[in-house]
């Protein structure tokens, strides 16, 4: 019993919902949101045939934003939230290209 030799130690950190180690991400934590926001608005229009543009582009920022935010994350939080926001922007990016592209018609 090494353990009731010691005494009390130092209370744990309350629990994050963004924050797993203590200290404060604000990039981190922000890359993520706007992966999370990007990736929904990619993956919701991308059923609409007519919002190729916007699916197209909000899926080609998201996955850029995410695939920084995984170069930067710290906790396992952020990469889960920046995974889900990922795979939604890469889905919504692949139905606008399908549907029309990044430009659908502007360039010719």
């Amino acid at each position: 019993m090494a353990q009731a030799m010691h005494g009390q130690s130092s209370p744990r950190p309350p629990i994050s919902l963004l924050s797993t180690d203590g200290k404060p991400h604000p990039v981190q934590d922000a890359l993520m949101v706007a992966t999370l926001v990007l990736g929904a608005v990619a993956f919701v229009t991308a059923f609409f045939h007519n919002l190729h543009l916007l699916s197209s582009w909000a899926g080609l920022i998201g996955i850029g934003t995410g695939l920084y935010g995984q170069f930067i994350s710290a906790t396992t939080r952020e990469r889960f939230a920046l995974i889900i926001g990922l795979g939604a922007s890469a889905f919504g990016f692949m139905l606008g290209m399908a549907h029309g592209g990044l430009f659908g018609g502007w360039l010719g």
